[in-house]
């Protein structure tokens, strides 16, 4: 059996996972709630429930949210999941409109790059006013994701026609894997 791990995004929850458990029927959906917030902290306890659930289930299939994507880039986990859905995906801290950096977080993104090497798929919404469109961009292409950019999305998809087109998002590729 398969594995979905969910990791929520700025002031989210585990709970949040619940909405993903019918797009992945033959899955364990389970949503982790962190309990830090900087990503060395934070990625350290996605690891060591990567970790976990590694000795349980055959793969695992990681959906990030926001901020929770670059919690999960900086665990050291790529080499442990089989593929990745980043939702309106932080990928460049220093690039966040209206956010900027100082002290011990900054100098931990700048010594700490990006390096994932996992089948990644973005979501990303054309009115996103926290994460830059270009960011997205280089990231995709940077990293070989693919990228599918919803018309009149926000950076939070909540909205039921927003939901709706993450569902099918998600169907359309997991279906063709």
């Amino acid at each position: 059996m398969n594995a979905v791990l969910y990791i929520h995004g700025k002031d989210g929850n585990a709970a949040e996972s619940e909405h993903y458990k019918p797009l992945f029927p033959d899955c364990e959906v389970i949503g982790l709630d962190y309990q830090t917030f900087t990503p060395w902290e934070t990625g350290r306890e996605i690891h060591k429930a990567v970790e976990e659930l590694k000795t349980k289930y055959e793969s695992i299939i990681l959906i990030a949210n926001s901020i929770g994507a670059y919690f999960s880039m900086n665990a050291d986990i790529d080499g442990m999941i089989m593929k990745a859905y980043f939702i309106s995906p932080v990928v460049d801290m220093e690039k966040l409109n209206g956010i900027e950096l100082t002290g011990e977080r900054l100098r931990y993104v700048r010594n700490h790059p990006i390096r994932w090497n996992v089948q990644t798929h973005i979501l990303y919404g054309s009115y996103d006013s926290l994460v830059p469109f270009d960011a997205v961009s280089d990231f995709a292409t940077k990293h070989n994701a693919t990228l599918t950019v919803m018309e009149g999305g926000e950076h939070w998809f909540h909205t039921e026609e927003q939901m709706q087109f993450l569902d099918e998002w998600i169907k359309k590729d997991f279906l063709r894997s």
